[in-house]
């Protein structure tokens, strides 16, 4: 008999607790949604494309990309966003169109570089672009330079990027200019709607020199 008061003793405080704990937790909840703060939308950096631009279609069988030019000590190309090497690796597959039955052009980058010097950065791009008749004879060459500076602040990352996309803008309007200007009788007009692809720009990376 004695058992009933306890239990309704335990009932009569059971509904306090409880809602006192549900209480603390909603606060608890509460306080994570409000003081959280939302983490910073990232930053995206766009490589830039040439595929929209009029292709420069050379009356050669094939296409080759050599990237021997290696970085020095001072280079810090490899921090930009957009690598200056890859860059000008994408420019030569979108601009440059195989449209011819014999022969090769050689695409070479000679310099990619970013240097810090002292509070600077000094930005340097160099491309060549050769062709050879099917025997093996350099019939003809392009070749393109490019070079801008800016200070060098501590945002590192975005103003590399900046400058690298300052040079390729001036790079893609050079390189154009220097191939219709040195080699405009391996350039053939632009494909008629409706023919057929034309063969892709191959890729061949040289080993180190000395290898």
């Amino acid at each position: 008999m004695a058992a009933e008061p306890n239990q309704s003793m335990s009932n009569r405080f059971s509904a306090p607790v409880a809602a006192a704990l549900g209480l603390g937790v909603a606060l608890l909840l509460a306080g994570c949604v409000y003081t959280q703060t939302p983490p910073p939308s990232a930053v995206v950096y766009k490589p830039p494309a040439y595929s929209y631009l009029t292709p420069l279609r050379l009356n050669v069988a094939t296409i080759e990309i050599e990237d021997s030019w290696a970085p020095g000590p001072d280079d810090v190309g490899y921090l930009s966003p957009l690598r200056p090497l890859d860059a000008l690796r994408r420019m030569a597959q979108d601009r440059l169109i195989a449209a011819g039955n014999s022969g090769r052009a050689v695409y070479r980058i000679e310099d990619a570089a970013i240097r810090r010097v002292g509070g600077n950065l000094d930005g340097h791009m160099a491309v060549q672009l050769d062709v050879y008749t099917s025997e093996g004879t350099r019939s003809g060459y392009a070749e393109a330079r490019v070079a801008r500076n800016t200070t060098a602040p501590d945002a590192l990352q975005q103003t590399s990027y900046t400058l690298a996309r300052q040079m390729m803008n001036d790079m893609n309007v050079e390189f154009e200019y220097q191939v219709r200007h040195s080699l405009r009788d391996w350039l053939l007009l632009p494909s008629p709607p409706g023919s057929a692809i034309p063969a892709p720009v191959q890729q061949r990376p040289l080993p180190p020199p000395g290898t």
